[in-house]
């Protein structure tokens, strides 16, 4: 008994010195703050834990969004057994010793286990599929949460066989109420005072938490702890707060979905001609962390695939500016970059020359090889004359504008269709007026031949 005292005495210690965002965590549904796109009255997926009846899920979104707090409503609601794990600090061993107790738990007690798996994606390929055979067969009910896009990190065979279910960042509202509730919980841990919190307060904490409800609570702690109370009142004001949290919390995995969406959106706005949009995402990469080289990268491949010939100056500059980029580095590189990405996204548009090369491609991969005409080809080596290579091609520096009808083994126009935007409005001028000359030949040809 003494024993059991103790150890009551030593758990009631810890919850009571756990994080606030633990003390003060959802346990119910109607508790969880945003999220009612899944979890809203209705739902399948409500319907499902209030019926006690869920099958295996995989739950993602951003860090601080309801994933974690959702597994322990189950846990606290279901009457199947619920066994925990994290996928750092648990192996292939852990999973065969919990997936047998689920066996023998089944057919002694028939009674379901569902096994919570926080960071899934941290398991790898050997660990997730070692969960496969229990999964399907139902030995156990899966409920994964990670952090990342889980048709990137869970294997397909566990995502066929589980619902998967997205979270969204919390909005800046849902983000006051939960510290509104916080500060009006049992387990906040702030005894004999009250405590008040700005309106500006809350603000600032939704504003710079950036839709993470557990930094936004982080950041609330770190207030009630500092800050020195006046008689029975703690006020918690807008100055207070932002010492408390002083920098915004960017969500950028230099792997993951925030790095390849920014980076999408960022070329889609130089596409679409939007400097400012251009900037916008060029910074929150940069602040970040992303490097200069890969932003350097993205404005080259703009400047030549959405640009083009339409302003065939867009991809020197953009050349030059990695270059730059190199030897001057940051924070000075912003500066060159933002040059470049705001002239790729002003210039006239054309994607002719991408659309040209992926035609040829094309046709290089699926149809006849076009032999090269006997007058184009190399004529360089020795005894290349003695067999015909080279004979009466014309050389076109001979004639007026540098430019002689020829056959060049693709007909004009084939690939490379010249749009009436920029630099490329004069190509599209010239190389009529090449196609014409092309046509007289091809016609006197004919004439001559009859």
């Amino acid at each position: 008994m003494p024993e059991d005292l103790f150890e009551n005495a030593a758990l009631d210690r810890l919850r009571r010195e756990a994080p606030l965002a633990r003390r003060v965590a959802p346990k119910t549904l109607d508790e969880l703050v945003g999220q009612d796109h899944i979890l809203g009255p209705g739902t399948v997926l409500r319907r499902a834990i209030e019926a006690d009846r869920i099958t295996s899920l995989i739950l993602c979104g951003p860090p601080g969004s309801g994933k974690t707090a959702l597994a322990r409503i189950i846990a606290m609601r279901t009457r199947a057994h619920f066994e925990p794990l994290n996928a750092v600090t648990s192996g292939v061993k852990e999973l065969r010793e919990l997936i047998a107790q689920a066996k023998q738990r089944r057919i002694h007690e028939n009674r379901r286990t569902i096994v919570f798996v926080d960071e899934i994606h941290r398991f790898n390929r050997a660990q997730q599929d070692a969960l496969l055979p229990d999964v399907e067969n139902g030995t156990i009910i899966l409920i994964g949460a990670t952090t990342e896009n889980p048709f990137f990190s869970v294997v397909a065979p566990l995502l066929s066989r589980s619902q998967i279910f997205e979270f969204r960042r919390l909005e800046d509202d849902h983000i006051v109420t939960l510290l509104e509730r916080a500060i009006a919980h049992p387990e906040l841990g702030v005894k004999d005072l009250r405590v008040e919190a700005d309106r500006a307060a809350l603000e600032h904490f939704a504003a710079f938490s950036e839709g993470d409800g557990r930094r936004a609570l982080n950041a609330l702690e770190i207030a009630l702890i500092t800050t020195p109370p006046e008689a029975n009142r703690l006020h918690i004001t807008e100055d207070v707060a932002r010492a408390c949290i002083q920098r915004k919390l960017l969500h950028y995995d230099g792997t993951g979905d925030e790095h390849y969406d920014a980076a999408s959106a960022f070329i889609k706005s130089m596409r679409g001609s939007n400097p400012d949009a251009a900037v916008y995402w060029m910074a929150r990469m940069l602040e970040a962390g992303e490097t200069p080289r890969f932003v350097a990268r993205r404005i080259c491949i703009a400047a030549s695939e959405d640009v083009g010939n339409a302003d065939p100056m867009a991809l020197v500059l953009a050349t030059a500016a990695w270059q730059a980029c190199e030897f001057i580095g940051m924070p000075e590189a912003r500066i060159i970059l933002a040059q470049a990405a705001t002239y790729v996204a002003c210039a006239p548009k054309s994607n002719a020359a991408y659309l040209a090369i992926e035609a040829a491609l094309g046709d290089v991969r699926e149809k006849k090889t076009v032999a090269v005409p006997p007058h184009l080809q190399d004529a360089s080596y020795g005894g290349a004359r003695r067999l015909g290579r080279g004979a009466g091609y014309q050389y076109a520096h001979d004639h007026e504008e540098g430019y002689v009808p020829q056959e060049y083994g693709v007909p004009r126009g084939t690939y490379y269709h010249p749009t009436e935007r920029g630099k490329e409005a004069e190509f599209r001028e010239r190389l009529a007026g090449f196609d014409q000359r092309d046509r007289k030949m091809s016609e006197d040809d004919r004439e001559s031949g009859d």
